[in-house]
């Protein structure tokens, strides 16, 4: 694992390109499943809510087959100790340096040989009203909006195939739109004080 993070980003992307593909059910069940490891890993009592995130988490829509799972804290989590218990579970930590903790990224599922058959991508933060939720469910509502981010990203996966941050950073303008059409949509829905430990 550490040989990945010596690797320059062009040679990351080569290994792990921009691959799409259709909506497969089992995607909700490896986030259940991993959402009750990473539970048992850092202590339920520091899970003030988890959810499925990302293209993954939307019935039908082309995705690439990782599954994001944003993990939300309180302030008296120990972050060194929860790392720890994430990176013996097999998460690589990811630093993320122009997001200061507790923005933190963890991953697994990458290796030398390229994709495992399942591969997380666990974003970490404080609890809050997060964006992510917001167009998860918009996307989810709304079918038309899916169809269209579909085709959107089929578009991008072919330009930017070897280009992991070309790709996410081209997605931005609709990921903007829409999560402030589903801010209007769900005023509030996911202020921390309507916090669930599983969404």
């Amino acid at each position: 694992m550490e040989d990945l993070m010596q690797m320059s980003n062009e040679q990351l992307w080569a290994l792990f390109p921009i691959l799409l593909e259709p909506y497969e059910p089992a995607w909700q069940e490896w986030y259940e499943q991993e959402a009750e490891q990473i539970r048992r890993a850092v202590g339920s009592e520091n899970v003030l809510r988890i959810s499925h995130i990302g293209s993954t988490s939307v019935p039908g829509l082309l995705a690439k087959p990782t599954v994001d799972i944003l993990l939300e804290i309180s302030e008296q989590t120990q972050l060194e100790e929860m790392r720890a218990a994430l990176e013996r579970t097999g998460y690589l930590y990811a630093p993320q340096p122009q997001k200061p903790a507790p923005h933190m990224m963890f991953m697994k599922g990458y290796t030398l040989q390229g994709f495992a058959q399942k591969v997380f991508h666990l974003h970490i933060r404080y609890l809050a009203d997060q964006d992510e939720l917001y167009f998860r469910d918009y996307l989810r509502a709304h079918p038309e909006a899916a169809a269209e981010y579909a085709a959107l990203k089929q578009q991008l996966a072919q330009r930017f195939r070897h280009d992991r941050d070309a790709y996410t950073d081209a997605k931005g303008a609709f990921v903007a739109k829409t999560t402030q059409l589903a801010r209007a949509a769900f005023p509030g829905r996911y202020l921390p004080q309507k916090a669930s430990s599983r969404r």
